[in-house]
Formats: structure tokens, C-alpha cells, sequence
């Protein structure tokens, strides 16, 4: 099978570093067409689809090989191993910040950073941990996704991205989601919202900047504090921003954060 069209890999730009970016649930890869252009005359810039999602092949989603995020994982180095020239630096939106994770345990020799965009190792509650929701908050939400997805993406979509004098990025959102296959959609969300990789993180040695928003209803700031914590060799950087895709709603402020964090990295 061709990876590039399991993937709907594109890549463009030139340089000696490339730079992988990941998206997050429900969305493609053209949520990343502010950020992007910012980098392409620097870096090879890679952007692809998480199978299940915009381009990708569907027939190739398989429920057991990604019943877990170490599957798409497995699928992102074999993108780098195909498409990346030199150190990759990895950004990753939400799910994919952890998916990317995994893949820099795996095979740290590959990536000089990663860029974490509004991030999460576990949603749930856990003692002293805040992940924002408690299981009955997610078994509900999963359960409202199973009963009536479209209705469920018409609601939460403006919700997540936020930035209410913005209302057009909300209804991209919803679209984006309403654009996902339903069956597809539920298992994903059910491997997403009840995954736990906090013992994960003191085990990257990559290098992260972790980007979190000053008010997000999917990933707290209290979250991004943990994986500071946690996380060896990781710089916090607090966007002022409302929503969970900054990348979309304050692009400019992403880029900043970004360049400040690989002008100390590169030089």
C-alpha cells in the first residue's frame, strides 16, 4: 500500500530540516494553512491525513491496529521514513501532540523537537491530576457521539474551536467533522478521550515546546503545567487565546511562540 495515498501526503518547501505537521481529531490537514506557509522557505514541510480522516484511505482503517494511538504512531514514522530529509521537528494538535509522542520513544533518532499544540495526555480526572473531565463528563460525551454524531459535531465544533466573534471557525469545524465517517469518528474519539499517557511522558527525550491556551475546554492550563512537569527538556508557552486550535484562531501567536522556541533550539 502506498503511504502517500493511505496518508494523502503532501510535501513542499526545501531545507535541511523538514517539519512534520499532525492534526488533530475530526480535522485534515488543511487545518495547518496559516501556520504552515510561515516555515515552508526554511523547512521541508509535511503534511498529511491520520487514516480515517480528509484524504486518507479509508479502506485502510483497521479498529484493531488503531485501537490504540500507537498505531497511528507506526503510520507517522513511516511517513518520516519516506518523506522527511534530515531532523524532523514534529507539531502535533491535540490527539496527534500524543500520538507524536509515542513516535519520538520509539525512535528518538529521528526528531530534534516537538511542538506540542494544545495538548493533553489524559482527559480524565485522576486524583490529584486535572484533565479537565470526569469519567461520567466522557462516558456521557461518547455516549450523546454514539446516539447522534451529526448532532453531537453541530454542538461541540463551535465549543472547541472557541473565539466566539469568529463564528466562522466554528462552522468550519462542525463541517470538518460532519466530513468524517460516523463509525470511524466514535472509535477514534473513544481511543482519543479515554487514553492515558501520562507515564509516557518522562520517557520522550525529545526536546518540546508545549503551547497551551489560556482558556481551552479540551485541554486546561493546568494540563500544560503537568507536562512541564513531567516532560525532560520542555518549555511552557501560555497563548492568550479561547478554543483548542490556536493554530487556526491565532496563527500569528503560534508562529511567534514557535520561532522564539527553535531560534534557541537551532542556534
Amino acid at each position: 500500500m502506498s503511504i502517500q495515498r493511505r496518508n494523502n501526503v503532501q510535501a513542499y518547501g526545501d531545507g535541511p530540516v523538514t517539519m512534520l505537521l499532525a492534526h488533530g481529531f475530526g480535522c485534515d490537514q488543511s487545518m495547518w494553512r496559516y501556520l504552515a506557509p510561515a516555515f515552508s522557505e526554511r523547512f521541508r514541510v509535511v503534511t498529511f491525513d491520520l487514516v480515517g480522516s480528509g484524504g486518507s484511505l479509508l479502506s485502510a482503517y483497521d479498529r484493531q491496529k488503531y485501537g490504540s494511538l500507537n498505531g497511528y504512531a507506526a503510520d507517522l514514522l513511516e511517513i518520516v521514513d519516506e518523506f522527511a530529509t534530515g531532523p524532523v521537528i514534529l507539531v502535533g494538535h491535540s490527539v496527534s501532540t500524543m500520538i507524536g509522542l509515542l513516535a519520538t520513544i520509539e525512535a528518538p533518532e529521528h526528531f530534534l523537537a516537538q511542538i506540542m499544540v494544545a495538548p493533553s495526555p489524559c482527559y480524565i480526572n485522576q486524583n490529584d491530576y486535572v484533565g479537565g473531565f470526569t469519567r461520567a463528563d466522557i462516558d456521557d460525551l461518547l455516549d450523546t457521539m454514539d446516539s447522534n454524531y451529526l448532532g453531537w459535531s453541530s454542538n461541540m465544533a463551535p465549543a472547541i474551536m472557541g473565539v466566539p466573534d469568529q463564528p466562522e471557525l466554528g462552522i468550519e469545524l462542525t463541517n470538518s467533522f460532519c466530513r468524517n465517517d460516523p463509525e470511524i469518528a466514535k472509535h477514534f474519539a473513544r481511543v482519543t478521550f479515554l487514553s492515558d499517557h501520562r507515564a509516557a511522558l518522562s520517557l520522550s527525550p525529545t526536546p518540546a515546546l508545549i503551547l497551551q491556551c489560556s482558556d481551552d475546554l479540551i485541554a486546561p492550563v493546568t494540563v500544560g503545567h503537568y507536562m512541564q512537569q513531567q516532560l525532560q527538556h520542555s518549555v511552557l508557552d501560555l497563548i492568550d487565546n479561547v478554543g483548542h486550535c490556536p493554530h487556526v484562531s491565532t496563527p500569528s501567536a503560534c508562529s511567534t511562540a514557535i520561532e522564539r522556541f527553535l531560534e534557541r533550539m537551532l542556534t
